[in-house]
């Protein structure tokens, strides 16, 4: 409805792509555009955003010595798995 009159609107102004190389690309770049693979890599990175809040609340709810070094190269070692 409203959406796709604005985009109908948009489109009909477009010069031909033969006369205009920049609306060419824009016609191009439209056509292979791919949602799937940009919805995987938001997923991709919200899972990754999950798990450093899921780590960052599991360090904040442990008590560590930071001036341990032996604790500290624990830590590391377990952040690496």
């Amino acid at each position: 409805s409203g959406c796709g009159s604005l985009i109908s609107s948009q489109f009909s102004f477009v010069p031909a792509a033969s006369t205009n190389p920049k609306a060419a690309l824009k016609s191009k770049i439209v056509a292979e555009f791919r949602p799937q693979s940009l919805i995987d890599e938001l997923l991709l990175y919200k899972r990754s955003e999950d798990q450093i809040e899921l780590k960052e609340k599991q360090l904040s709810t442990m008590r560590v010595d930071v001036c341990s070094t032996e604790t500290l190269k624990c830590l590391k070692g377990k952040a690496l798995r």
